[in-house]
């Protein structure tokens, strides 16, 4: 399998070269990597251009965009600049993040996880983060959800689903739709990816309402949003992140933002999120 991998990098001097030399060192290689530099002050380009020098399948392109971090579409913005400069001659797609250390066998894995099943649409490891005792799992979400530094896309699937939102909740609708398209999602959780910056650590407070956003461009309605805003806040042990979420969903919904899918998508991805609801509570 053919497999070109994107990576959007902004002010990444300290984790990228990791990055790189843990996919140089993969047991399968990737046919291209091309690096996103989105407007980076630091030597994060010098370092990009040590891997593209000695490695032919490495590339790199550089992408000015706003300063601002923005929680989805600083970085689809950039992963697209990147998709702009491939061919079609590819059966995975993947965008990565700059700031992981990669099993050696990640590739070889995956590639594993797609060829038995051809309706296999999304498949990734799992990231796990440095804590005092070692590292562990990155628990805000579940261990079957392919997260979004990580994520490997059958080449038909990526198109069916009209491949990434430039929206916060990019990388939650992109599985959904792909369920509502008939597609599997997979995930080899003995694959443990360190990720060396957690998510949302250099967000800015502007971003507080993003995802409150997120649910509500994914017509979760209130009660779901209710439910996944909790839910999300116990993980992360933070009461404010419950409050400025339901406070994201009233201020998009007061501002009519545009969804991001349809009103028969956004019905399947609430009957796909109610029953899921039900079945770990026991109603069926």
């Amino acid at each position: 399998m053919k497999i070109f991998i994107i990576i959007p990098a902004h002010n990444e001097e300290i984790f990228i070269g990791g990055m790189l030399q843990s996919i140089v060192d993969q047991t399968v290689i990737p046919e291209k990597v091309v690096i996103v530099n989105d407007g980076s002050t630091d030597d994060t380009q010098k370092i990009i251009e040590h891997f593209s020098a000695k490695y032919s399948f490495i590339e790199n392109i550089f992408h000015n965009s706003e300063a601002l971090h923005k929680p989805g579409s600083k970085v689809v913005n950039a992963f697209y600049k990147g998709f702009e400069t491939l061919d079609n001659n590819f059966d995975l797609i993947g965008k990565f993040d700059a700031d992981l250390i990669l099993p050696s066998d990640y590739f070889e894995k995956i590639i594993a996880l797609f060829t038995p099943d051809e309706k296999i649409g999304i498949a990734g490891g799992n990231l796990y983060i440095e804590k005092e005792n070692g590292w562990d799992f990155e628990a805000i979400s579940e261990k079957t959800k392919v997260r979004g530094p990580i994520k490997l896309y059958r080449k038909a699937c990526f198109k069916e689903i009209g491949g990434l939102k430039k929206s916060i909740g990019w990388d939650t609708v992109d599985e959904l739709l792909a369920q509502y398209h008939g597609w599997k999602i997979k995930t080899d959780t003995s694959l443990h990816v360190k990720h060396l910056k957690p998510t949302g650590k250099v967000y800015t407070k502007i971003s507080k309402y993003k995802q409150g956003e997120a649910f509500y461009k994914m017509r979760y309605g209130f009660w779901l949003t209710l439910i996944a805003s909790a839910k999300m806040a116990s993980k992360k042990n933070s009461l404010s992140f419950f409050v400025d979420s339901m406070k994201g969903f009233q201020k998009a919904k007061k501002a009519k933002l545009e969804f991001i899918v349809s009103e028969k998508e956004g019905k399947f991805i609430r009957k796909l999120r109610w029953d899921n609801i039900r079945m770990k509570i026991g109603i069926r």
